[in-house]
């Protein structure tokens, strides 16, 4: 029985087949030696080891899944969407950790490729700067929690409510339905204004000015109905009325009011606007024009 087996094994190593196997896997791809006589770096880079490799990399895939099942499978729905994000970055880097220590294993010169691509990764690093910094500054979100997703933000003087987190941009949606992508450094270079962290209730006003010698206590009483009565202000707390300054051609007052729905707060202060108008033409309130006053010195 051995010897029939020996036989066989003997058969197929001298089979035709096997040879080209062999020589299909000892194929060369890369074979090239740089540098002086001292410095000498020969790379070679054959079939068999990219086989192994790729064996390794689909092996570590199945392996990461796994990892990646077993972490996220009591997490919260929240957290497990940004552990997604950033195990998905992190996945890359283990992969060509990964790689390199399996180059390195076989007898690849790793350090000889990086020597003789240095410019060429410099360049490639100058280049993807910028997409560095929305990665970093994608991970640093999803862990500092700065904006979440429904959060309304105003960034750069761009207001969308945030509808997607991801590794590098963030999606949002302006009040006119179009789609804002955010590259995520913008946030590390900007200042971020977040008008629903605290709660999703936020403090809107709209001013207007009334003419010199108007009844600023019928103006008073007149802003605040008109906030009052709109359906989407809220009872509480309470508008308050700001007198706020005595300007150059009008008495100038602010009616704050506290809306539920801040994304959509231009509607209601436009139809405050409009209640204003009407209330104040009911109760012969002036808003006045710009007025200067003009004197003419003859010589």
């Amino acid at each position: 029985m051995i010897q029939d087996l020996e036989k066989i094994e003997d058969t197929i190593k001298e089979s035709s087949i096997w040879e080209k196997l062999g020589e299909f896997l000892e194929f060369k791809i890369i074979d090239f030696t740089y540098g002086t006589i001292d410095d000498a770096h020969h790379i070679v880079l054959k079939v068999k080891y990219i086989l192994l490799v790729a064996m390794v990399m689909i092996v570590t895939t199945y392996l990461l899944r796994w990892i990646k099942k077993l972490i996220t499978k009591n997490m919260p729905k929240d957290d497990k969407v940004k552990f997604n994000t950033v195990f998905s970055f992190a996945r890359w880097i283990i992969y060509l950790v990964v790689m390199l220590i399996v180059l390195d294993a076989i007898g690849f010169n790793v350090t000889a490729i990086f020597a003789a691509s240095a410019a060429l990764l410099i360049g490639i690093g100058l280049a993807l700067q910028t997409l560095f910094q929305d990665i970093i500054s994608g991970i640093f979100i999803l862990i500092d929690q700065t904006v979440h997703v429904g959060d309304i933000i105003e960034i750069d003087g761009k207001v969308g409510r945030v509808e997607e987190i991801k590794l590098r941009t963030t999606r949002a949606v302006t009040i006119d339905n179009k789609v804002l992508v955010i590259p995520n450094h913008l946030y590390l270079e900007n200042s971020l204004y977040n008008w629903t962290q605290n709660g999703t209730t936020t403090r809107e006003s709209v001013e207007v000015g009334v003419a010199y010698g108007s009844d600023v206590q019928l103006v008073k009483r007149l802003l605040i109905q008109a906030a009052s009565t709109h359906p989407n202000v809220l009872s509480e707390p309470e508008p308050t009325v700001v007198f706020m300054d005595f300007g150059d051609s009008s008495l100038n007052f602010k009616i704050a009011f506290t809306l539920n729905d801040s994304f959509k707060a231009q509607f209601p202060k436009s139809d405050i606007r409009f209640e204003i108008d009407r209330l104040f033409r009911e109760n012969n309130v002036t808003i006045p024009f710009p007025q200067r006053d003009i004197h003419i010195i003859q010589k």
